[in-house]
């Protein structure tokens, strides 16, 4: 896209499903953005200001407007990641702070859904008089498609929701599955909890694989989250023959930076709509994980039961008769794929800790594709998806 500003402001200026922000807005309101932490390559950068351009427009005061950073489980960001997310200027004008999903003299309770969903949400989102949310439309390992009402269902979410959410009820049932929307529970439970909190207005962006937006929606959440998944699909899904031998699945920057965001890489192409790699294959992960398995509660959960559990099948019966936190989840997935196939980390700063979450780590692509070959033999067949989670191969 040759000038995402003007992008941005088209799509402000003609918002799907709803009348422009600076309509829904006015003097005396309190106002909420929830933006996408450091883990997500959403152009925090551009999206907001706009946003705030719009509400300014409106009259809604600095004072009252709230720039709340959905982190879900991971970890608190930093000032220079909320400098680089929202911009040096932003960050010093307005009132910028981290969600706390375990803190509860931050979190609202909105009741249950009648799925049992427990709606907990941070109060500056529950309270706002206008609730407003950035994101990035991209496959996700539950939610089909990531963006839309996820970034404060599941970002700005007391631990409860995440839990739920995140739980072996809907982890294992058939319709949490990357790229699908029709009947997943999770995407459905996403949308109602957004809808509580009162979210009103989205601004969302589908990008490739160098970060570079190739669309812009905004308007009613739902509108603006369809237009995005219809374009979405189109860019992201490739068919592909059949499933594979050995399967090479680059994550890059930032999801490299820890295992627990690095291994999504593998679950990502294991669950595909049909696995890309064969029964008793190997997926291959270069990630230099120099953060380890990451240092956020989710991720440190994560490393726990992945290293403390003797065998994968332990962690599937555990986390199917006891449940599991949030973060937890990831082990649960990574034993679903390890149950199927290894998974070789190439290039970790931390092989031993790849090890101990019962992977196999290695120096080099080289030295990963002699140890699958000495697996599956040395006439297999070799897949290379250089842009892992943001690619769903669709077996034709």
């Amino acid at each position: 896209m040759a000038d995402l500003s003007a992008a941005i402001q088209q799509a402000l200026a003609k918002p799907l499903g709803s009348p422009p922000l600076r309509a829904l807005a006015r003097h005396g309101q309190r106002a909420c953005i929830v933006f996408t932490d450091a883990t997500r390559a959403c152009p925090d950068h551009a999206l907001v200001p706009a946003l705030l351009r719009e509400l300014e427009l409106a009259g809604v005061r600095d004072k009252d407007i709230t720039l709340l950073c959905a982190l879900g489980m991971h970890r608190p960001s930093t000032a220079e990641e909320k400098r680089r997310k929202l911009g040096a200027d932003v960050a010093a004008r307005y009132r910028v702070i981290d969600h706390e999903p375990q803190n509860p003299a931050v979190l609202v309770d909105l009741g249950r859904m009648p799925g049992g969903a427990p709606v907990v949400l941070h109060q500056a989102a529950v309270e706002a008089d206008l609730l407003i949310a950035t994101g990035i439309v991209e496959p996700h390992q539950y939610a089909g498609y990531s963006g839309g009402a996820k970034t404060v269902a599941v970002g700005a979410a007391g631990e409860e929701l995440i839990a739920f959410t995140h739980g072996p009820a809907f982890v294992d049932h058939p319709a949490t599955r990357l790229g699908r929307i029709e009947g997943n529970p999770f995407h459905q439970t996403v949308q109602e909890a957004g809808r509580r909190a009162g979210l009103r207005f989205i601004l969302n962006v589908v990008v490739n694989d160098t970060h570079h937006v190739l669309r812009v929606a905004a308007g009613e959440p739902q509108a603006a989250f369809n237009d995005l998944v219809a374009f979405a699909r189109t860019v992201f899904e490739v068919a592909i023959p059949h499933a594979f031998d050995i399967v090479v699945g680059g994550v890059g920057y930032p999801k490299d930076a820890n295992l627990y965001q690095a291994s999504r890489a593998a679950s990502f192409l294991f669950f595909a709509p049909t696995p890309v790699v064969k029964p008793g294959g190997t997926l291959i992960i270069p990630a230099r994980c120099q953060e380890g398995a990451g240092a956020g509660v989710g991720e440190q959960r994560f490393l726990a039961a992945m290293r403390d559990s003797p065998d994968v099948q332990s962690i599937l019966l555990d986390g199917r008769r006891n449940g599991f936190p949030p973060g937890q989840q990831r082990a649960f997935v990574m034993a679903k794929v390890l149950e199927q196939a290894q998974v070789i980390v190439v290039g970790s700063e931390c092989p031993d800790l790849v090890e101990d979450c019962k992977m196999i780590p290695a120096a080099t692509v080289e030295e990963a594709l002699t140890l699958a070959s000495g697996r599956t033999g040395v006439d297999a067949e070799i897949l290379v998806v250089p842009h892992a989670l943001l690619t769903l191969p669709v077996i034709q």
